[in-house]
């Protein structure tokens, strides 16, 4: 399975009021393993870019002036996402501004023609209804340090959404209670799985190299936690 963990930064926040995509940040991933290829392009979006989204990414009218327009990377950039399961957070946003921006094109295209479209919004609205599902509440949710995001960028934001996203679709959605849910039984939630035949289960053992990445996990949780319970745990074995 090719997955494409994908994210843009805009001039505003209509493309119907003629915004335009000035960054696009797209990392790979193959079987749910990352394989080092990614695109990431910063493009002139041919006017000025509001000073409310400016405030979110930092990203100035001066450092795009010298930027490719869309129309000049448009085919390396459907070609790298051909075939492929698009993992976006709010996807509505980020396909409207692609699909703005391919119908500008000589022969006019859109997303859902390329490859299709996971949103990962819906997808932790479902995991976790009533909570915050920004990617900011997720990376806290799920420990994954977002500590150097402080302003938006698309590959940045690609990378930490890839590592909600694993985390999120691993299993395990959460190793504690959540006691802000309701106690009268109705969360589907708390519904038992039964009748599993544990016989057909299949157990795929972790290599060296996960082992090694898992470690590196549980490190990068300390230091930015000041402690991880589950490497103090393996400590104590």
């Amino acid at each position: 399975m090719r997955q494409i963990v994908l994210d843009t930064e805009t001039t505003g926040l209509e493309p119907q009021e003629g915004h335009r995509i000035i960054e696009i940040g797209c990392l790979e991933m193959i079987e749910r393993r990352q394989t080092g290829r990614s695109f990431h392009v910063y493009i002139n979006p041919e006017r000025d870019v509001e000073d409310g989204a400016m405030a979110v990414h930092g990203i100035t009218n001066d450092f795009l002036a010298d930027k490719p327009r869309f129309a000049d990377l448009a085919g390396d950039f459907i070609e790298f996402i051909r075939d492929a399961e698009l993992v976006i957070h709010n996807a509505a946003f980020d396909v409207g501004f692609l699909d703005a921006e391919l119908a500008r094109l000589d022969e006019p295209t859109r997303v859902g023609e390329h490859a299709t479209i996971l949103d990962t919004l819906m997808l932790a609205r479902e995991l976790h209804p009533g909570q915050r599902v920004s990617l900011d509440a997720l990376c806290k949710r799920y420990e994954v340090d977002n500590s150097g995001r402080e302003l938006h960028g698309a590959l940045l934001d690609a990378e930490l959404l890839a590592e909600v996203y694993l985390a999120m679709t691993g299993g395990q959605v959460d190793l504690a209670l959540d006691l802000s849910g309701d106690r009268d039984g109705s969360d589907a939630g708390s519904e038992a799985v039964v009748d599993v035949d544990v016989s057909k289960l299949v157990v795929r053992r972790a290599d060296e190299t996960e082992l090694a990445a898992h470690r590196d996990r549980l490190e990068a949780i300390r230091e930015s936690a000041g402690h991880c319970l589950w490497q103090e745990s393996l400590a104590e074995d």
